[in-house]
C-alpha cells in the first residue's frame, strides 16, 4: 500500500458552470459526471443551502447569513481543488463580488469557465414548469450573471440539450487555451 506522503501533489480542474437560475446548470453537471473520464465532484451552492437548519432567519440578518453561505461554498469548492479533487461547481454569478471573491480563491490557470446561456422567454417557462423558483428570479439575475463577458466555452440550452453540453465541456478539454478565462479576468482586476 502506497503511503499518501509519497502521493505527488495534484491540482484538481474546476469546471466552473455559471448561469442564471433555471438556465440547466445542474441537468449538465450530471451529465458531465456520467461523461468525463476521470471523478468528480458537482458543488452546487443549492446543495449548501439546503445543509442549513430550517430554523427562520430575521429579515434583517438574512443577507449576512446569505453571504457567508456563498463565501463559505467558495472555499469548500478552492479546498477541492487543492487537495487534487476535480470539481464541477453549479454557480449563479449575479453579484460581482462572488467573481472577485472566486478569483482571489481559485487557480485561474484551473478553471474552466463555462457561459451557461438561455433565452429569457425559456427561463421564464422553465421557472413556471419547476414550480420551486421564485417567479422572475431568473429575469433578475441575467444581466449581472454574464456582465463579466468572458468565458473559455459557452453553451445555449435553448438549443443544446444537457448532454451535447456535457460533450461540448468535454471535447473542450484537452486543448484549453492560455490563458483561461479566469486568468483574463483577475488580470483585469
Amino acid at each position: 500500500m502506497e503511503h499518501l506522503d509519497s502521493v505527488p501533489p495534484r491540482r484538481g480542474l474546476i469546471i466552473f458552470l455559471n448561469g442564471t437560475s433555471s438556465s440547466g446548470k445542474s441537468s449538465i453537471a450530471a451529465e458531465l459526471l456520467r461523461e468525463l473520464d476521470e471523478p468528480y465532484f458537482h458543488m452546487a451552492v443549492d446543495t449548501f443551502h439546503a445543509m442549513r437548519s430550517s430554523r427562520p432567519v430575521a429579515p434583517d440578518r438574512l443577507d449576512a447569513l446569505l453571504h457567508r453561505t456563498w463565501q463559505g461554498f467558495h472555499r469548500a469548492v478552492a479546498g477541492m481543488a487543492a487537495a487534487g479533487n476535480n470539481v464541477v461547481v453549479d454557480h449563479v454569478l449575479s453579484a460581482e463580488w462572488r467573481l472577485r471573491d472566486c478569483l482571489s480563491l481559485f487557480v485561474p490557470q484551473d478553471v474552466v469557465l463555462v457561459g451557461v446561456r438561455c433565452p429569457l422567454e425559456e427561463l421564464e417557462r422553465r421557472e413556471r414548469a419547476r414550480g420551486d423558483r421564485p417567479s422572475g428570479l431568473a429575469a433578475r439575475q441575467l444581466e449581472q450573471v454574464h456582465a463579466h463577458g468572458v468565458y473559455d466555452v459557452e453553451c445555449d440550452t435553448s438549443r443544446l440539450d444537457p448532454l451535447a453540453c456535457a460533450r461540448r465541456i468535454k471535447d473542450f478539454l484537452p486543448d484549453r487555451p492560455s490563458p483561461t478565462a479566469f486568468e483574463k479576468l483577475r488580470a483585469a482586476v
